[in-house]
């Protein structure tokens, strides 16, 4: 029931972000004096509306985005009553029109830059001293986080009933205690608790002194087995090794939360994050179009391949589910951001499609008015007609390839 309230929390969330895209197209074409028509959220059948003045607002019942329509956004527009003339949009500065097309996309980074700094005071963002790379890790103290089991093969995924119980376990060692040493050999981090048990013969009975509490104790334990790589070599040969069913527990907190005030350092160093990531993710992209099909044919979901709002809402379930507000939070922030920034991407039908073409014709004007020769006039959108819909079929497919594998083989943070 938690994951099925998460998902439709998430799904709401994604309605009420769109919906307001096209609420700051609105609210900016109608400051500026353009006729503004409609306004629904949703589409398809609609299930209720009101005239407020020149503008019907309403709800659809697909609850799958929102549009609202705005007189004469290209010269091109065949239903312009001849008495609106004057307050088609094409016909406004290019910077109005800018600040129009733009605003979409700045509902949604402003979305996502208010989260960010409600969740930097009230919940914390991610450390940015959290270990995330192996050696990172293998510098920490070997507090532990103890697993229910020992997996055999070379694999991350959930125990099973067949798996041999982990051995930290059985020995009474809890999550949280500190390794102090193993077979003698004294453990200042876990990078050390790797070699040491890399030493140790996979079955054998390991002596194992801890910390609990600022309380010292040794215990034994009977290591398991398991396949792994060599330390120095993750792409080496596989071969079995002792394992003791353990895991890190950092000594460095995941999460931090700032003041209101360092709060806003913090939220400009994380969207400056983003930003980057953004443009890794999306530069990713079609090298990913592979792993996406592999996913829907049976193989292994690739967790670094694109998800649709459909994976999205599913990880935000999961993130209820297993009462991880914070992924929630961050979820929404992210996918809001990363919405903001596709969509100023200079390709017809997109937002960002429709400013490029406004300033390529007022750079053209402008360079035509410095030879003296005529202004050529505006783009003849009809013309383009060809590459927006080869625009909307890449679109559409790669959707549906994400959508499928969403369904199929999707992205799963959590073992169930």
């Amino acid at each position: 029931m938690a994951y099925l309230l998460g998902v439709v929390l998430f799904a709401l969330a994604i309605l009420v972000s769109v919906s307001l895209h096209e609420a700051g197209h609105m609210v900016t074409a109608k400051a500026f004096g353009m006729k503004v028509t409609r306004y629904f959220v949703g589409f398809g059948p609609t299930l209720w509306s009101v005239k407020r003045g020149e503008t019907e607002y309403g709800i659809k019942g697909i609850p799958l985005g929102g549009f609202c329509k705005i007189v004469g956004m290209t010269p091109q527009d065949d239903d312009v009553d001849p008495a609106d003339e004057p307050r088609v949009m094409w016909r406004y500065p290019v910077w109005k029109r800018t600040i129009v097309m733009s605003a979409g996309s700045a509902t949604h980074f402003a979305l996502a830059v208010v989260a960010l700094w409600l969740a930097a005071v009230f919940m914390g963002l991610p450390n940015p001293d959290f270990p995330t790379t192996e050696e990172q890790a293998r510098q920490e103290p070997a507090v532990i986080a103890l697993g229910e089991c020992v997996v055999p093969e070379n694999a991350v995924r959930a125990c099973t009933p067949a798996d041999p119980a982990s051995p930290a376990a059985q020995a009474q060692l809890r999550s949280g205690d500190r390794i102090t040493s193993l077979n003698g050999a004294p453990i200042d981090n876990y990078g050390q608790l790797l070699v040491a048990l890399r030493a140790a013969a996979p079955g054998s009975t390991a002596e194992i002194g801890y910390l609990r509490d600022g309380q010292p104790a040794t215990t034994r334990a009977t290591l398991a087995t398991t396949q792994r790589p060599p330390l120095d070599d993750t792409d080496g040969p596989v071969g079995p090794v002792a394992a003791l069913g353990v895991g890190l527990r950092p000594s460095t907190p995941n999460m931090v939360t700032y003041g209101p005030v360092d709060a806003f350092g913090a939220t400009a160093e994380y969207t400056g994050n983003m930003a980057v990531g953004t443009y890794e993710a999306m530069k990713r992209i079609p090298e990913k179009v592979p792993a996406l099909w592999e996913a829907i044919t049976g193989g292994e979901r690739d967790m670094d391949t694109p998800i649709s709002v459909v994976g999205a809402s599913r990880l935000g379930g999961e993130a209820v589910a297993n009462d991880a507000w914070e992924l929630f939070v961050l979820l929404f922030i992210s996918l809001n951001f990363f919405v903001g920034v596709f969509n100023l991407l200079p390709l017809l039908p997109l937002d960002g499609g429709h400013i490029a073409i406004a300033w390529f014709e007022r750079v053209r004007s402008w360079l035509y008015a410095r030879f003296g020769r005529a202004d050529p006039g505006r783009v003849d959108y009809l013309k383009l007609m060809p590459v927006t819909y080869a625009v909307i079929l890449v679109g559409g497919v790669f959707t549906l390839l994400t959508v499928t594998a969403d369904v199929v083989n999707p992205i799963t943070l959590f073992s169930r």
